[in-house]
């Protein structure tokens, strides 16, 4: 690819993500700028370096197979003091049910409620208002339970490319006998 046409197409790219309101795939991507698919590929994956490299707020985020562009995490708080509405945070109870769907999927409101030991009718209904869980089919079996997994708005929410992402579980439980400890 030649050089010009190389910084051009890269600049193409960045407009289209940075005026799209949802993240775009590849695909759409190669089409709108009519370059090939693997050229593609490798202009946003330089984007993407180019933009960590320089000292601004913004990123390339790629997410479950689109791209977008986001702020760097470092700068969430001024977004937050944007963006800031009473009531909009998710309550402990919602916080724990998600973790568990997030790691256990797809899982059960039963399984759930054994390893909550309380009910989850509610934070069930608060995470699938926000789309952040989604029934994903049913368990075979009396009454055939509905089993529940994440969605792709809870990847762009934590800004995951998929499930691999998520840190290890052992982390979370020397935090805790850390924590149990002190």
């Amino acid at each position: 690819m030649v050089v010009l046409f190389k910084d051009q197409t890269k600049a193409a790219l960045e407009t289209l993500l940075f005026v799209a309101s949802e993240p775009l795939t590849v695909q759409a991507l190669a089409r709108i700028v009519e370059v090939d698919l693997e050229d593609t590929k490798e202009l946003l994956q330089e984007l993407a370096e180019e933009y960590e490299a320089r000292p601004g707020g913004l990123k390339l985020l790629e997410t479950a197979e689109t791209w977008q562009m986001s702020t760097k995490p470092e700068y969430a708080p001024y977004v937050e003091r944007l963006y800031r509405k009473s009531g909009t945070g998710l309550s402990r109870a919602a916080v724990e049910t998600l973790a568990i769907i997030a790691y256990r999927q797809p899982i059960t409101k039963t399984e759930l409620e054994l390893i909550r030991g309380v009910k989850v009718d509610s934070p069930i209904s608060t995470l699938q208002e926000r789309n952040l869980i989604e029934e994903k089919g049913r368990r075979e079996g009396p009454g055939r339970p509905v089993l529940y997994g994440t969605t792709l708005d809870f990847l762009k929410h934590f800004g995951l490319k998929d499930l691999t992402e998520l840190p290890p579980l052992e982390e979370f439980l020397v935090e805790e006998l850390e924590f149990i400890e002190e």
